[in-house]
């Protein structure tokens, strides 16, 4: 193991995962957004849209991410849509990301009980207001543990964004085992750099699970 060449080369890795959360974390808030709105649209059976939101979803779950940002990055430019390696990403992870983060929205939607918005709705609340004050509370509670999996896994899906040539983690890695075949030592530096990423957000959702179950929430 060549300590020296692990020494040199960090600050490659740590400008790269700066480059690898940026991105993440757009992407991220990005399928909150989408996942919650499908979500809603699907709870209260809207028409047309709801069916349009089935398609997307079931087109967004069941394609690799690598081949959806092929078809931005290497499509879009057939038609005159040119977007940058970086858009490509966030496209891409709020694509595939909105979907995942939709069934697990739907399934905390599902949970709550009928008779908890009826009685909303009688108390003289409006509709919005029962969706923000009742419902989505419940609802996000339930589906802690399905939203901690999925930006874990979006996460991990950032290791495919080198295809389109960005220069992330991943992008790192394969080019200096390129130059200089230091194949373990750079593996070992991408593994230690998503362990540094998802442990601690592993355990900061692991926490805040256990403490909903214990303030009752999600019961």
């Amino acid at each position: 193991m060549d300590l020296d060449f692990i020494q040199k080369y960090t600050p490659m890795y740590i400008e790269a995962g700066v480059i690898t959360l940026r991105i993440a974390f757009i992407g991220i808030l990005g399928s909150i957004i989408i996942g919650l709105l499908c979500s809603l649209i699907r709870y209260y059976k809207i028409p047309i849209i709801q069916r349009l939101v089935g398609i997307y979803i079931e087109l967004s779950r069941n394609t690799p991410l690598l081949i959806q940002l092929f078809f931005l990055y290497f499509g879009l430019p057939k038609v005159g849509i040119v977007l940058s390696s970086e858009a490509c990403a966030i496209v891409g992870l709020i694509f595939l990301g909105g979907s995942y983060m939709s069934e697990a929205f739907r399934s905390g939607l599902e949970a709550v009980h009928n008779s908890q918005i009826e009685m909303g709705l009688s108390l003289g609340l409006t509709r919005y207001q029962v969706i923000r004050y009742v419902l989505l509370p419940q609802a996000i509670s339930v589906s802690i543990p399905a939203f901690a999996a999925n930006v874990i896994f979006l996460i991990k899906e950032t290791s495919v964004f080198s295809a389109v040539a960005l220069a992330d983690l991943m992008f790192v890695a394969k080019d200096l085992i390129g130059l200089y075949y230091k194949t373990n030592e750079a593996l070992l530096m991408l593994v230690i750099a998503y362990l540094i990423i998802l442990l601690p957000i592993s355990i900061l959702f692991s926490l805040l699970e256990r403490k909903l179950r214990y303030a009752g929430f999600g019961n």
